[in-house]
């Protein structure tokens, strides 16, 4: 059953519609492209012109190369025993339009499990350079002290170390040495945990 809506009701709604379609009729008119006429106009038109063609261009190489070192960066931070492997690719990735690069990406963020069960660590060896150098310096905690040998240990029963890592382990080694002969209280003051990158 339909209900019946009087005529002056229809009237009476239909005029605004009629009045706002109307103004969006006329809008258009009153419409201007750009804030600026003239010469202003010439300058602003010139300026972006030579953004666009100078500018964004070099932004966007910019953009690109730095993309394509992430990985490497990523390995680096991470010290991933392959990252040279991963710089390799990354530079690759640059002479094939970037289609090497998510491999670089993935290989980048990936733990090297075949790596440790090769060589016993899942770092790479500049990772335990600087850590040898830390300990010379006294500024490795006991619990650093401790890891490092069991992580050298372990590597050394893979295989013979290398002779900077030998280094290491000797300066691991006197550093273990010096915390032993440290009063109680010098050794409370060294507990100060080392930040230092992910590890």
């Amino acid at each position: 059953m339909r209900q019946e809506i009087p005529e002056e009701k229809v009237g009476a709604h239909r005029f605004p519609r009629i009045a706002l379609a109307a103004a969006a009729l006329l809008a258009p008119g009153l419409a201007h492209a750009s804030l600026l006429s003239g010469e202003a106009l010439d300058t602003a038109a010139n300026v972006v012109s030579w953004v666009v063609i100078i500018v964004v261009p070099l932004v966007v190489i910019g953009l690109f190369f730095y993309v394509h070192v992430l990985p490497e960066l990523i390995a680096e931070r991470n010290h991933h025993p392959q990252k040279h492997a991963i710089k390799t690719l990354c530079i690759l990735s640059l002479f094939f339009g970037g289609l090497l690069w998510p491999l670089a990406w993935l290989w980048a963020y990936t733990r090297p499990v075949m790596f440790r069960a090769a060589y016993g660590t899942e770092k790479h060896e500049d990772y335990y350079l600087q850590m040898g150098e830390k300990a010379r310096l006294g500024q490795l905690v006991r619990d650093d002290i401790i890891r490092l040998r069991h992580e050298l240990d372990a590597m050394a029963q893979q295989g013979r170390l290398p002779h900077a890592l030998l280094e290491v382990r000797k300066a691991i080694d006197d550093a273990a040495e010096r915390q032993a002969s440290l009063p109680e209280g010098a050794k409370a003051a060294t507990k100060e945990p080392v930040i230092e990158g992910r590890g």
